[in-house]
């Protein structure tokens, strides 16, 4: 069965305007980095949004959360903006229980030529194929759980909010 690729924005996706300096949406670069990745697994993608998740509501979340839950796909990837993707990791948690979704998205856009994204998309692939049912974000080749994790903008990183106790 295929992965499902829900694409929202965020950084991951934006452009760069030479002109102002300011950053936009055009389209996803989605299927340009599957086809640079060399990806040989079976994706069906579907643009739900293309916004910056500083601009998110309650609404949009409520969107993404449909999309997941009326998806025939047991794996589901959501691109998405880094700055409030806990945020909707902690909306969809406790509704998903039947599927895999992993949250990713970049620090830096995909048209810099040093992002992130690139990394990102492919861990994150992996890791809706690999991981129990549930939902996680995938960052810089690590996972986190729904409800223990954050974004630690002092170090531009995604971190746990509380360590595992130790066995």
């Amino acid at each position: 069965m295929a992965i499902k690729i829900i694409v929202t924005g965020g950084t991951f996706d934006k452009e760069y305007n030479e002109l102002n300096g300011e950053l936009f949406f055009r389209q996803t670069h989605l299927g340009e980095m599957l086809a640079l990745g060399r990806s040989r697994v079976r994706v069906r993608v579907k643009t739900l949004m293309m916004l910056d998740s500083l601009f998110m509501t309650a609404a949009h979340r409520r969107r993404i959360l449909r999309e997941c839950l009326a998806s025939r796909e047991r794996s589901v990837v959501i691109t998405h903006g880094t700055d409030t993707m806990p945020q909707t990791a902690a909306l969809l948690g406790p509704k998903i229980k039947d599927k895999t979704v992993v949250l990713t998205g970049a620090m830096v856009p995909y048209r810099f030529g040093s992002s992130d994204g690139m990394f990102n998309l492919g861990s994150a692939i992996s890791f809706a194929q690999t991981l129990p049912p549930g939902v996680y974000i995938a960052m810089n080749g690590r996972y986190f759980n729904w409800d223990n994790v954050r974004k630690n903008k002092s170090k531009g990183e995604f971190e746990e909010i509380r360590r595992a106790p130790r066995t």
